[in-house]
């Protein structure tokens, strides 16, 4: 198996249609709004690395989807200390998840090659510098991998990933995978959980959800179609630590929100309550029995 083998995440079949949607006047204007918005990104250039700028853009994105952001907005993610960079790890539900992380604070993000290629998201991304992996790489170039991202965090970048590697329906789904926390480890760099969670009429939606082997057209359609669609994006107390598996299990279990996370004991790599490390939380699905 491959150092980079990352797990199945959820069917496209979780991805629910939005309900209430908007008038297909409202749809077409909101299509329109987009391309003018994309193009007038690209058409950027290299100045769309600068930080207020990609900001601007994911905004208008945002905006022209008629996405509002709810949370962290006004409040970035990077923690101010040494000089260091933070990791910011954020669950993985949807494209969406980075044109909203990005409207809160343009850090460099970290993602599979395939974004690159994707629709709306592709463009943005290449042209603001992101730093793309190969999953399918041999396990040989992991080391070198965390040592890049190491490198970048002890420069005073920060850098955002996705540990769960693959897209689940809901905040609960999915593993973190611990490579990139190691980089954190060997930089001394703090890390910063965020959990990204998606509603609308009120309530939980996978609307915005981007599943399995779904084309980008279905998923973007749904979002554009939504009335109403909000992502709240909610940065949690920062993280530091010199066990990667403590590390990632404490991340986790942050952006779940799943109790009181025990900094101090987490940067000594054990539990409170046992004194052991930490063990994972189970994963879930919404298709789940």
């Amino acid at each position: 198996m491959s150092a980079w083998t990352v797990d199945r995440g959820c069917p496209a079949s979780c991805a629910a249609d939005p309900d209430p949607r908007v008038p297909l006047g409202e749809l077409a204007r909101r299509y329109a709004t987009l391309t003018y918005t994309l193009t007038r990104a690209v058409a950027r250039g290299d100045r769309l690395a600068e930080p207020s700028a990609l900001r601007a853009e994911a905004r208008a994105v945002l905006g022209a989807l008629g996405v509002g952001v709810e949370g962290a907005e006004d409040a970035p993610f990077s923690v101010r200390a040494g000089g260091l960079g933070t990791l910011v790890v954020a669950n993985h539900i949807s494209w969406l998840d980075v044109v909203a992380l990005l409207a809160v604070e343009p850090v460099s993000v970290l993602a599979k090659r395939e974004v690159g290629r994707w629709p709306v998201v592709g463009a943005l991304a290449r042209r603001a510098g992101t730093r793309f992996i190969d999953r399918d790489g041999s396990p040989r170039e992991l080391p070198r991998f965390v040592a890049e991202l190491a490198d970048c965090l002890r420069g005073g970048t920060s850098v955002l990933v996705f540990p769960q590697a693959t897209t689940w329906c809901s905040v609960s789904g999915g593993r973190f995978r611990r490579a990139a926390f190691q980089a954190a480890v060997e930089a001394g760099a703090p890390v910063r959980p965020v959990t990204v969670a998606y509603r609308q009429d009120g309530g939980p939606s996978t609307a915005a959800a981007f599943l399995g082997e779904e084309d980008f057209t279905a998923s973007l359609r749904r979002v554009a179609g939504a009335r109403g669609l909000r992502v709240r994006v909610t940065a949690r107390t920062p993280l530091r630590g010199t066990d990667r598996r403590v590390l990632a299990d404490a991340a986790r279990r942050a952006v779940l929100g799943a109790g009181v996370v025990d900094e101090a004991s987490v940067a000594r790599g054990v539990d409170p309550s046992t004194g052991a490390s930490y063990g994972p939380v189970a994963t879930s699905c919404c298709k789940a029995a």
